[in-house]
Formats: structure tokens, sequence, C-alpha cells
């Protein structure tokens, strides 16, 4: 049975505040608990006005006491962005607060610029090349799998589920070899997903944490009562990704109707690529584009991506999906509740 989960990168749009994107997100979340879906994750973005989660555990504080039931976590931590020792004491916190709810999704690119690296005080290029053993380190401050010679208070001990992250071959590989869970980005670079996928699977190792492989994979999913409404949905979230394609990003602006027909061919062709990962639609249209989705990837868990420019119709956009898809379940496919 197919689990499905919400990935939520707190948007903050045209003529909105951070404030209100944080309160959108709450909404959100307790929307994806009512719904029965697993987990409710965020996403650390830096320097960008058009999303708010750069603080993300304490975004997921936030989160969490608004919530009682579904898992909350990160999708995922650029751990080349901070110190395995932060992160530990950070994710214990967060597992001392709401026990046996969280996850900790971790990724290798910063996406960082110059300015951003003197910003962090890091050389983000060299700690991305010491991601494998800062895994192991953090891992081990958990854990306490491998003995050092510092302890992490709140970390030591905590019952935090650890997740690889990837859009390419090599956070399959990492996920394989150290036994983890993994988390394919398909949802904005789909086109290594098969190939990723086949080698997690191939040379998984099991772990304490994981006796088998467990994949989980990011679509974008914009549900609505009519295909032309739920186009119109997504036109925001497309006109965020040229942008930022563009080099040009900004905060989340509003939908425009026919959007993607107005586009020069170079940007028709990069959302064109994402719709191999991606359902937009009725519910019905939604599900069977999802149950294709399932069947293509063999995925575990599906992460339900997508932002609205109004909170409220992603709420819906939610709510229509996972209706569709207990309304399909006859296919194998059910909401994990």
């Amino acid at each position: 049975m197919t689990a499905f989960s919400v990935l939520d990168l707190v948007p903050v749009r045209e003529g909105g505040t951070l404030s209100e994107a944080f309160a959108a997100s709450v909404e959100l979340a307790q929307a994806a608990e009512q719904l029965g879906c697993k987990r409710f994750w965020v996403a650390e973005h830096h320097a960008m006005e058009g999303i708010a989660g750069g603080a993300t555990s304490v975004v997921l504080a936030h989160i969490g006491n608004a919530t009682s039931t579904i898992r909350i976590g990160s999708g995922g931590i650029m751990l080349p962005n901070h110190t395995p020792f932060q992160i530990a004491e950070q994710f214990g916190t967060l597992d001392a607060l709401f026990p046996g709810r969280i996850d900790l999704g971790l990724g290798r690119a910063p996406g960082a610029g110059p300015e951003l690296q003197r910003a962090l005080r890091k050389d983000l290029h060299q700690a991305s090349e010491y991601f494998p053993h800062d895994v192991v380190e953090l891992r081990a401050l958990l854990t306490g799998d491998i003995e050092l010679p510092v302890t992490a208070t709140p970390g030591l001990g905590a019952k935090v589920e650890l997740w690889m992250l990837g859009s390419s071959l090599f956070g399959a590989q990492l996920a394989a070899k150290l036994g983890l869970p993994y988390a394919f980005a398909a949802h904005f670079a789909p086109d290594h997903l098969d190939a990723a996928l086949d080698l997690y699977r191939r040379d998984f190792q099991p772990s304490d944490a994981l006796a088998e492989p467990y994949v989980s994979v990011a679509m974008n999913v914009f549900a609505a009562d009519s295909k032309d409404a739920a186009d119109t949905l997504a036109s925001s979230q497309q006109q965020s990704f040229v942008a930022l394609r563009s080099g040009k990003p900004g905060k989340l602006p509003p939908p425009i109707k026919g959007y993607a027909a107005t586009l020069p061919a170079p940007h028709r062709a990069m959302l064109d690529n994402l719709s191999q990962a991606a359902a937009v639609g009725t519910p019905r249209e939604v599900s069977d584009a999802v149950h294709a989705f399932v069947k293509r990837t063999g995925a575990d868990e599906i992460i339900l991506c997508g932002s609205t420019f109004d909170p409220k119709a992603r709420i819906r956009s939610l709510q229509l999906t996972m209706q569709g898809l207990a309304e399909t379940a006859d296919g194998g496919l059910a909401a994990s509740r």
C-alpha cells in the first residue's frame, strides 16, 4: 500500500508576509494530518524572498506544536550548510518535543553562490566533498554507533528517522551503502529518476535502521474541479520555476490562465520535462496519473508537492487528491491512515 506525504516550501506570495506564510504552512500540515498523510516535510532554502523555510528546525517546531500525529521533518536539511553536531542538537531537540514524529532528510547540494557562502562562513564546495563523512558522523551523534569525543545533548539517543535525499545517482549510492530510506526529488529534477531508483535497490545494504529498500518520490500535484482550473492553479508554481531558472527568483505570483502557452519554446520544454513527475487535473485525472507514476517507480511513498498562490486552494487540492486516491484504491493504492 502506497503512503502519501506532503512537501511544503513555505511559499511567500506576492503581497503577502512571512507571518502569513508560516500560518498557511500550519493549516496545510493540519489538513494533511486530518487526511491521513504520513508525513509533512519542509525544505531548507536560503536568501530567497519567496521561500520562508530557511530556519527549518524552527519552522518544524511551529508545525509540531499545531499537529499531534503526523510525522514532521526536513525535505531536506542541506548538510554542507551546517555542522553535524548542530543538526544533531536541533533534531534531538525536536525529537524530545515531539517523540516518534521526527524525520531528518539530508541533501548534499547547498545551492549557494559566493555571497551566501560568505554569509554562512562556509566553503560549501569543500563541505559538499565531506558530505558522506558528515552523514556518518551525524548518524553516530544520534545513535552512538561510533564512539565520538563529544556527545550531542539533546541528540544522542534521539529516535530520529534519517533519510537520504537526491536528484542524481550520488544520493542513491550513499543511501544504498548506508541502508537509509531514499527520497528522490522528481518534482524539480526528474531526469535521473529511473536510474537512481534502480541503483539504490540493486546496491542496498541492510542496516539497523532499515532491512529493505524504501523509496519515496516527490511529484507536483494540482487537483481542482476541472482540468482547466487545475492548470491555472499550477501556473503560479510554473512561473516561479521559470523565474528561478532564468535567474530572477521572487515571491510566488498570482495564477495566469493559459500561462504555459505564452512561453517561448525553451521555457515550455522545461515545464514539459517536469510534467513527467506531475499530476494536474480533476481528482480522477490526478489519481490516474499518480497510479501510473507509482507503477513506473514502484515507490513505497509519494510526496505531494505544489505551491499555490491561494493557500486555501492548496488545501482544497490536497483534499481532492486524497479523495480521488481513496476512490481508486482498488488498484493497490490507498491513503496511509
